[in-house]
């Protein structure tokens, strides 16, 4: 592919665009040609990079670049992130898996479309990681492991190997899931939390 076939649209124009920007520009398989924001910032530059238009401009972008990627970032809900990914895909983009450099995928392990692994970040032997999702720096997945659809796993924080994220779900800071543990969909996990038994859907564990 040339530079141009790999320009991507980044959909989302905040803080976590910010450090998407330096993973993307870090990883150096695609380039930034822009960004999607609220109205009030367009024609606005993060970095080097202006501010396109908002999302009801996402059908028209489509149609001059390949890629995009949600900047949008997750803590109390994922329904943003969702609905924007949603409205890409119906545009017609391609939403690539970004994956730092300085972060340790394993081989052996699953990420799926537009999900980014930030720096420090490491995936283990067969763990499997959804799609939409944000595995935050210096997070840990271990072996085995699944990692639902449209979740966060914030910084810092450890899954423990065999344990399941449910989709949407959000996990917080240095917080620890126990070997084995499931926690259910749309669950909010709160910072340095330690979860040693399986929790339902839409829980809160603070």
């Amino acid at each position: 592919m040339n530079n141009m076939n790999r320009q991507l649209i980044l959909i989302g124009a905040g803080g976590h665009a910010r450090a998407c920007i330096d993973v993307i520009e870090t990883e150096k398989k695609y380039t930034i040609a822009g960004l999607v924001g609220r109205a009030e910032e367009v024609d606005a530059k993060i970095f080097a990079y202006k501010v396109l238009g908002t999302d009801s401009s996402l059908f028209m972008l489509a149609g001059e670049f390949n890629y995009a990627f949600i900047g949008v970032g997750q803590l109390k809900t994922p329904k943003i992130r969702i609905h924007l990914f949603e409205q890409g895909l119906a545009a017609g983009f391609l939403f690539p898996t970004i994956i730092s450099p300085q972060a340790y995928v394993s081989p052996h392990a699953k990420i799926g479309e537009g999900t980014i692994v930030m720096h420090g970040a490491i995936v283990n032997a067969g763990a499997s990681v959804g799609k939409n999702c944000i595995i935050n720096s210096n997070a840990l997945i271990e072996h085995d492991s699944i990692i639902g659809d449209n979740t966060h796993i914030s910084t810092g924080a450890i899954v423990n190997g065999g344990a399941e994220v449910g989709s949407g779900s959000f996990v917080g800071s240095r917080s620890v899931i126990s070997n084995c543990v499931s926690i259910g969909r749309n669950s909010f996990i709160g910072l340095g939390a330690e979860v040693k038994l399986s929790l339902g859907n839409e829980s809160k564990f603070i």
